[in-house]
């Protein structure tokens, strides 16, 4: 009884393709196509061309005179409407945001096909066919927005229903979002997850489950995607569909950037260092010199054709080299202990900093000593087939190296 209930399910398949939908950051554009007397308008010839990359999507009107352009990359479109008898209807500028869901109408004018109607304003695009509750994010908000450490968590906060969670070694989900786990949110870049078992901490702990994003060992979003290389984001809350469904927390969508039809590249270079810094506390009580601090962010995005019209590349590049200042108090061996010692072991006890403190007893006596802390981490992306992010696990010119790769 099994086997044939499974068998029919699987015939049934076929039937029901839209139900076997996966999760996606592209959307759709769907309307109607009326003529002046309101009456429909079948078979008229549709088509979405990205003004980036001048690649055309097309679709033609069914016979109640509706048409769907679906899995339309998120970007900014050029909508054009044509049919015989009638003046064709060109509407710019029409933007589609990531898993956006647009209804546009259209009225024909009667007249020769070689005439041109420019549809220039009109009403709002909204979402007439979503009860998803989503907040989104673009490049125009990322850029203008100063972000801590280059990493979008601090937008992931403004919207509503967010809230920060205390971190600890078994719940390292950072936030929540509407009442639920912190570590039951989906991340996903270009449709592909980002929640699989990576952590800058040495036990896995929630993270060898795959309910934890891939971040950085400074915690941040930066090994996921640079901000300068992602397009935009969005984060649903409540009532998502059921391609979304793997967790209950939030789904966070990300998009990154294309390559189009012209050269484009930006560098960038963002600088701190200790002039203006006073020093720490205990580096002043036990007169040590203040200890440096040095934080290089920099990198760069390049894109354009390799074939214009039909390829392109995108590349982009973020490293951080960063240098943390440190006090430290230890115990080492005083100075009669070395002196009484064995000839044997006196080389082990030199070993040891010489102390600087007050004698603690029993031969041992408080060293104090500033110095800084280096890492460097490294990402960088290209429009090639993505590799998962792993730490390199090699030494950084004698440095402790939290680099990410794809």
């Amino acid at each position: 009884m099994c086997k044939v209930v499974a068998l029919l399910a699987l015939l049934s398949l076929p039937l029901y393709p839209y139900a076997l939908r996966a999760q996606t950051t592209n959307g759709s554009i769907t309307g109607r196509v009326t003529d002046p007397s309101k009456a429909t308008v079948p078979e008229a010839k549709i088509a979405a061309v990205n003004t980036g990359t001048n690649f055309r999507y097309e679709t033609a009107t069914n016979g109640a005179g509706e048409y769907t352009l679906a899995n339309l990359p998120p970007g900014t479109y050029q909508l054009e409407v044509e049919k015989s008898g009638f003046k064709k209807l060109v509407r710019p500028d029409v933007i589609l945001h990531v898993q956006d869901v647009l209804a546009i109408d259209f009225e024909m004018a009667v007249g020769s096909v070689s005439e041109t109607v420019r549809v220039e304003a009109g009403a709002p695009l909204v979402n007439t066919t979503s009860a998803t509750v989503s907040t989104l994010v673009d490049q125009t908000f990322v850029e203008n927005i100063p972000l801590n450490g280059r990493s979008f968590q601090t937008l992931i906060m403004l919207t509503p229903g967010v809230v920060v969670t205390q971190t600890a070694y078994d719940d390292q989900g950072q936030f929540s979002v509407n009442g639920q786990r912190a570590d039951a949110n989906y991340f996903t870049v270009d449709g592909v997850s980002a929640n699989f078992g990576v952590t800058g901490y040495p036990p896995l702990v929630q993270a060898a489950g795959g309910a934890l994003p891939a971040l950085t060992a400074l915690g941040g979003t930066n090994s996921l995607v640079s901000v300068d290389a992602m397009q935009e984001f969005r984060l649903q809350t409540s009532s998502f569909a059921p391609e979304f469904g793997r967790t209950p927390g939030g789904q966070i969508s990300i998009v990154t950037r294309s390559g189009s039809n012209q050269f484009h590249g930006t560098a960038f270079e963002y600088f701190r260092n200790s002039v203006l810094d006073a020093n720490d506390w205990f580096s002043n009580f036990h007169h040590l010199p203040k200890p440096e601090e040095r934080q290089n962010d920099f990198g760069g995005v390049f894109d354009g054709p390799v074939f214009k019209n039909k390829t392109f590349f995108f590349f982009s590049y973020e490293g951080l080299r960063l240098r943390q200042p440190a006090t430290q108090e230890t115990v080492v061996p005083d100075t009669a202990s070395r002196q009484q010692a064995p000839s044997t072991m006196q080389p082990y006890l030199n070993a040891y900093p010489v102390p600087n403190g007050p004698e603690l007893g029993s031969g041992t006596a408080q060293f104090s000593g500033s110095y800084s802390k280096s890492r460097c981490r490294s990402e960088w992306k290209r429009s090639a087939p993505r590799r998962p992010i792993i730490p390199c696990g090699r030494s950084c010119s004698r440095r402790r190296c939290s680099s990410y790769h794809r």
